[in-house]
């Protein structure tokens, strides 16, 4: 019994295969002159990109491949992209317009300190040098040569002085910076917090 069921499984596989096999898939796809190709060998590579369909053999489409997304299309997707990514961060940090203030008063009384670290900072490196210079004024005063390592350290302090005034501007640049992204964070809560 065993033995009769696998001829006839085996029969009936013989009489399906070629069925099967004789399946043809069309291709269908505009080539670089805007003609509409039917072809049995498939899509040539430099035409895949454009999209084409796949057709059984009574000419129905069974899969149709989208065209790839223009560079302008992909730089779309990869900021909306970016976008939500950004979103997902922006609610994990915060839940309330509040949580933004808190978060903006935090980090700009962070920023105002450091200015006024390097303020305190700049205003003692003044008076040393005031205080060096004076040294020095005094061994011109006694008709002496003002020592080398004097001078090496007032230009130090002028060098200081510069490092300093730099650093007082990239901090207020950075207050500012935070203040506008503070605010570009607050009004993309509201309209999420929104919808």
């Amino acid at each position: 019994m065993g033995t009769t069921r696998l001829i006839r499984c085996s029969l009936l596989l013989g009489l399906l295969l070629p069925a099967v096999a004789s399946a043809v898939e069309l291709y269908r796809y505009i080539d670089e002159r805007g003609t509409t190709v039917l072809s049995r060998q498939g899509v040539p590579p430099e035409h895949i990109a454009r999209g084409y369909e796949v057709l059984n053999e009574q000419g129905r489409v069974i899969r149709v491949i989208p065209p790839a997304p223009t560079a302008e299309e992909l730089r779309r997707m990869q900021q909306e992209k970016a976008r939500a990514l950004s979103d997902v961060q922006l609610l994990r940090l915060y839940s309330t317009p509040e949580d933004v203030e808190r978060a903006r008063q935090r980090k700009l009384a962070e920023l105002d300190g450091l200015i006024g670290v390097a303020r305190g900072n700049l205003q003692s490196v003044r008076t040393q040098q005031g205080n060096l210079q004076s040294q020095a004024a005094e061994h011109e005063r006694a008709g002496r040569e003002v020592p080398a390592h004097l001078l090496a350290q007032i230009d130090n302090q002028i060098a200081e002085q510069t490092r300093l005034k730099s650093d007082i501007e990239h901090y207020r640049a950075l207050r500012e910076q935070s203040n506008a992204n503070f605010d570009a964070d607050l009004d993309r809560l509201k309209q999420l917090t929104e919808r």
